[in-house]
């Protein structure tokens, strides 16, 4: 009788244990609850998310995720956070995950989980309109250069074949270009999806030279333990991505596709 009350323990443990590892971690079933998914994000971020004139939030992330939430049959609550802290913020259960144009780093992979990238951002130099000297990266040469103090420009003029004779940090991009304008600079270092932004505002005033000097894919962090949910979104992704929604969202932010993987 004990051998068999022990044999029937056993075989229970057993199916508890499979059911276990097959129920999943909940945080799909919890949103999916709750009816909604927190969202947390700088909304300063053009094009990424940002808010217009009339304060409406507005941007590629912000389509991106409102069609996911369509899909899914839930909400999507926005919530402005200080970039800063947005990691901790995230951790400390303030919202689900982060969307907001965020690179994935394998110092930022230690804290949260990304899905697959979605957009593959990088490093471009912008030049004056009318300057024709420079054509493409190689040929910076004897140049004044001027990115954003803290950003990854700084790294990436690193990694241009040559180094500028001056490397000026502003406070924002904005005040680089308006030195780019008047020539007291030659040469703006800023990330993609920015710079392009920048851009389409002002046409005619500046010019991007083909190619990246750096990579850098976005993706959207979730918590670690969030695996679920994280999947649940990631497929969703990857089905706007086949069905060409990804495509068309990009088109509408940036007037071309940088959403396809294959290109990545």
């Amino acid at each position: 009788m004990r051998k068999f009350l022990l044999l029937c323990a056993c075989i229970l443990l057993s199916v508890s244990a499979a059911v276990t590892a097959f129920a999943g971690d909940g945080s799909w079933d919890r949103v999916k609850k709750e009816g909604k998914l927190g969202i947390g994000l700088d909304d300063s971020f053009p094009p990424m998310g940002y808010r217009q004139a009339d304060g409406k939030l507005v941007g590629f992330d912000i389509d991106a995720a409102e069609e996911v939430g369509k899909r899914l049959g839930i909400k999507i609550e926005w919530q402005p956070t200080a970039w800063a802290g947005v990691i901790h913020s995230l951790n400390a259960g303030k919202f689900d995950c982060i969307w907001n144009g965020m690179t994935i780093t394998e110092e930022r992979a230690k804290e949260v989980a990304f899905t697959k990238p979605y957009i593959m951002d990088g490093q471009i130099a912008i030049v004056n309109f009318k300057d024709k000297r420079f054509k493409g990266l190689k040929d910076l040469k004897n140049y004044k250069a001027g990115t954003q103090k803290g950003s990854s420009g700084l790294e990436a003029v690193k990694k241009l074949g040559s180094a500028p004779t001056e490397l000026k940090e502003y406070e924002d991009y904005p005040k680089a270009l308006l030195d780019l304008e008047a020539g007291r600079i030659e040469v703006v270092v800023v990330d993609n999806v920015t710079g392009r932004d920048m851009i389409a505002k002002r046409p005619g005033k500046f010019r991007i030279l083909p190619g990246m000097i750096s990579k850098e894919p976005f993706g959207v962090a979730f918590r670690k333990n969030d695996k679920d949910l994280r999947e649940k979104v990631q497929q969703t992704l990857d089905k706007m991505v086949k069905d060409g929604t990804m495509t068309k969202i990009s088109r509408k932010w940036f007037a071309e596709d940088i959403t396809n993987p294959k290109k990545f």
